[in-house]
């Protein structure tokens, strides 16, 4: 596994943690052991998208909403809705990273975290904004 994987499976544990309990990214960030380990770049890149997606978090859901036609965002399970906030943020806002690399890695994070069925179903949402993309990113806060 490579290093940006590490930093985005790191990354989705924080996004869920916050989801479940609110723990603010700068204690999730000061409490883990593996981040802390972890060499500089990939500490970097997992705060980015850590920061970036809570950041971008209501415009990243409008998105998805708008892309999974009959499924509310609450009723997603919360690793599938962290999984699709962190690709469509890194999709959006992190243009060096191609976006097959991204939609890959996202595909294989959900067959790892969450269940058999979970990657189609986020692959129909990333392909769907992607096809649909017609406007540039919202713009920062």
């Amino acid at each position: 596994m490579g290093a940006r994987r590490k930093a985005r499976e790191l990354a989705l544990q924080m996004l869920y943690e916050h989801d479940v309990s609110g723990t603010e990214p700068q204690e999730m960030f000061r409490r883990s052991d593996e981040l802390k380990t972890a060499p500089e770049g990939l500490q970097d890149f997992t705060r980015r998208l850590v920061s970036g997606t809570l950041t971008y978090r209501d415009d990243l859901d409008a998105i998805i909403s708008r892309q999974a036609d009959h499924w509310r965002l609450a009723r997603m399970p919360i690793v599938d809705r962290n999984i699709l906030r962190l690709a469509l943020f890194e999709l959006l806002h992190e243009p060096e990273t191609p976006r097959p690399v991204v939609i890959d890695e996202a595909l294989e994070i959900a067959k790892r975290f969450s269940t058999p069925k979970s990657s189609q179903f986020i692959n129909g949402i990333l392909d769907g904004v992607l096809k649909g993309k017609k406007s540039e990113p919202p713009p920062a806060p």
